[in-house]
């Protein structure tokens, strides 16, 4: 037998071997690996997620029929049952003008319906504008398919000419295409501050 011939039958048996080796080696070392690996929540926490379908950072992003930005989240929300309707916590609006200019909207709590079009924010709701209005209350019902939304009770707020409070708020556009105006009513009070105003 030559050479060449004695070579062939020699890797015929080491390359076999080899590979068994290295299979046993791969099963030897994943022993070691560990297996219980603990995870960022107790599992009292992930059952009571899974029962309540509760999602983290829900997040709604749309448009307007004008082709205005709307976007709202919130850090969590729950489905609700039949004792309870869905919410979300620490609820967070952004809708974006046409003209530019923003709305923010923040809340304790509040409920999105893609389905209805609507988002409500509940539990001291702030509304801040780019042009200086800061308006605070308790409830405010806004819409997802055009800029527009009401509070049915108590504001107070403050912008470029003083302090103020009314018995009711809305913001919207007067006309299909016109710019959006906030106008308050039911018993508005001002305070009216030259210095702030000439600023």
């Amino acid at each position: 037998m030559d050479r060449y011939s004695r070579m062939v039958q020699f890797f015929k048996v080491l390359l076999p071997l080899a590979a068994i080796i290295m299979l046993s080696t791969v099963f030897l070392l994943s022993r070691s690996i560990e297996t219980n690996v603990s995870v960022p929540f107790a599992q009292k926490d992930i059952d009571a997620r899974l029962a309540d379908q509760v999602v983290t950072q829900p997040n709604y992003r749309g448009t307007t029929r004008k082709g205005e930005d709307v976007q709202i989240e919130a850090t969590q929300a729950t489905q609700g049952s039949e004792e309870s309707v869905p919410a979300a916590s620490q609820f967070r609006g952004r809708f974006g003008l046409l003209n530019g200019g923003v709305i923010t909207l923040d809340s304790n709590s509040g409920l999105i319906r893609p389905d209805q079009g609507t988002a409500t924010f509940v539990g001291d709701v702030v509304i801040t504008t780019t042009d200086g209005i800061l308006v605070t209350t308790d409830l405010l019902n806004t819409s997802l398919d055009e800029i527009r939304g009401d509070t049915p009770g108590q504001v107070n707020g403050t912008g470029v000419i003083g302090n103020f409070s009314a018995g009711r708020m809305t913001f919207g556009t007067e006309k299909k295409d016109g710019p959006v105006h906030i106008l308050f009513t039911d018993g508005v009070k001002l305070v009216y501050e030259p210095e702030k105003a000439e600023r």
